[in-house]
């Protein structure tokens, strides 16, 4: 058990839970029918104590968390059960009602801050709302609560951040004015809603221990809503894991951890990419090919690659004298921290920026010399696979059309060719042949990145550049599309660039790794090297930001729940 664990598991009790929710069974009426979505779902939250609800999403857990604050979508309704919070059931509450509930006694951080704060009012008028509204005191009053709330939540220079508008801060930032406004009125339930899913590890990390200090200092009950088996192993004293709208087991962390009831549960844990062991024997291969590499097996070389964005004074370096290469057939990649530089080099590997300086070669040839027409032949030699699939893929098309499109851009076959191509590679893809005839929004998270992979290898490109390809989806959908990209790679003898700010499910897919930090590289090696000896400072508190790497292994073992895994 981790010491966050362990301080929550010790919290000291008080008579009675904060929040008891019996038998809530919450449903959706869609297209003239009612859908029953979570289903006799039982628990309890006591006060300073955190339990996490873990599972996929559309498991249940944020239609469970936002009936306990009564936030439904304006189609969603509590059918039956009971939620009572300090012994009250407010499952039956008017909105009006429970306006005066929410913020006061129970808070709700959510997992998007670009979407929850106002871009048009300042940090201190975002957060100086929910003051206001439960009548906290005179604006004087008001304005000196801010400050002290952005300070406790350890943003810098208060004064002048209150002033800033949301666009100006970072994510981690706005996360913490989100979380400065759920303890603004001290209540006695916070509900975190994949809080912390969108941010860098390190951030995460620090994001977490925020809370759990405020935790230990006020008492707050957390219930900690996550896609995250190994985030909630870290700092939940009990765990929930729900599948399809009802609880699947419930129980101690250390005991949910070590004795899963459930397949469900073990695939869970097995899919967690911390949690689990490198197999170092799978990528065995790959990386002999990269130890025996001469000059001529490096397919991608980039030499003192600087890129500069403005100029003058206002000019940003983005890029400052990066440097690697990519063995063929093999994965490099790229980890870091937002802003750190990596898809700036992506992008420009991929041959969507011109470099400032330095050189990227492709077999050699100098991609930043390639002229018009040449660096469209270049582009069907390395495809580019991007973080969110359902921005990327016109809404408007179908699977067919969109694989379709890159055949067509290059005049490859006729229609019929290209019709059996784009079959051949939905099925190469493990997409049923009835997803041809389906648009984006038909499909799931992990369906239209599989589609958006599909497109990128129809042209049976050489590279294929992952940019965060995998960081937005659920960790059993991760794990499919990684093992998928592994089974591509080896079928097809691809070579992946893969950009991640997640050590962790770098792990288990590269074979070698850069590590960039304000646009540079601090360090560069072997995936075993990196992980088993790190020599940065940088890379080492990366490392340590992992979510369930000090459980690990070592605390699955005979619980059933670890993948075959070799030393």
């Amino acid at each position: 058990m981790s010491d966050a664990t362990a301080t929550t598991a010790g919290a000291t009790p008080v008579p009675g839970p904060i929040l008891s929710v019996r038998d809530l069974s919450v449903s959706y009426t869609t297209r003239g029918s009612d859908v029953t979505v979570v289903s006799d779902v039982s628990f309890d939250v006591g006060a300073g104590e955190v339990v996490a609800v873990v599972g996929e999403s559309g498991s249940g857990k944020t239609t469970t968390a936002q009936a306990v604050i009564g936030l439904l979508a304006e189609n969603g309704r509590i059918d039956s059960g009971s939620i009572l919070l300090n012994g009250t059931d407010i499952a039956g509450w008017s909105p009006k009602r429970l306006q005066s509930v929410r913020g006061k006694r129970i808070a709700l951080i959510p997992q998007d801050p670009n979407n929850s704060l106002n871009p048009v009012k300042t940090i201190g008028a975002n957060l100086a709302e929910v003051l206001r509204i439960h009548h906290y005191g005179p604006a004087p009053v008001i304005r000196a609560r801010v400050i002290e709330l952005l300070e406790r939540v350890g943003i810098p220079e208060p004064e002048r951040r209150a002033k800033q508008y949301p666009h100006e801060l970072s994510g981690g930032m706005k996360q913490r004015v989100l979380i400065a406004s759920a303890i603004a009125l001290e209540p006695e339930l916070i509900i975190a809603d994949e809080a912390t899913s969108a941010l860098d590890v390190t951030v995460q990390k620090r994001i977490l221990d925020l809370l759990d200090d405020l935790r230990r200092e006020l008492g707050t009950a957390i219930l900690f809503v996550t896609h995250d088996l190994a985030v909630a192993a870290d700092r939940a004293s009990r765990i929930l894991v729900m599948r399809a709208g009802t609880i699947q087991e419930q129980g101690d962390t250390a005991v949910v951890l070590a004795n899963p009831a459930t397949d469900y549960t073990k695939t869970l844990l097995s899919d967690a990419p911390s949690m689990t062991l490198r197999d170092r024997d799978a990528r065995a291969a790959s990386r002999d090919r990269v130890a025996a590499a001469v000059a001529a097996d490096r397919v991608v070389s980039v030499t003192d690659l600087v890129q500069q964005f403005g100029s003058g004074k206002s000019a940003f370096r983005a890029v400052d004298g990066v440097s690697f290469d990519v063995v063929r057939g093999t994965t490099h990649a790229i980890v870091g921290e937002s802003g750190s530089g990596k898809t700036t080099v992506a992008r420009a590997v991929a041959g969507f920026s011109k470099p400032t300086a330095g050189a990227i070669t492709l077999d050699g040839v100098d991609v930043a010399g390639l002229k018009r027409e040449q660096l469209r032949q270049f582009r069907r030699r390395v495809q580019l696979v991007y973080q969110n699939p359902f921005s990327s893929l016109d809404p408007r098309q179908t699977v067919e059309k969109i694989v379709t499109e890159p055949l067509d851009n290059f005049s490859i076959g006729d229609g019929r060719s290209r019709r059996a191509t784009v079959a051949e590679f939905i099925d190469r893809v493990a997409l049923p042949s009835s997803a041809l005839h389906r648009l984006p929004r038909e499909l799931s998270g992990g369906q239209r990145q599989r589609v958006a992979i599909a497109r990128a290898l129809v042209l049976h490109p050489e590279v294929v550049v992952l940019d965060e390809a995998v960081s937005a989806l659920d960790v059993t959908v991760q794990a499919q599309i990684l093992a998928l990209l592994e089974t591509l790679q080896g079928e097809l003898g691809l070579t992946y660039l893969f950009i991640s700010h997640d050590l962790a499910v770098v792990r288990h897919i590269a074979d070698t790794i850069s590590v960039m930090q304000t646009g540079r590289i601090v360090e560069s090696g072997s995936a075993d090297a990196v992980f088993d000896n790190p020599t940065q400072q940088y890379t080492r508190d990366l490392l340590d930001a992992i979510p369930g790497r000090h459980l690990g292994a070592g605390a699955l073992e005979g619980s059933g729940a670890l993948r075959s895994t070799t030393v």
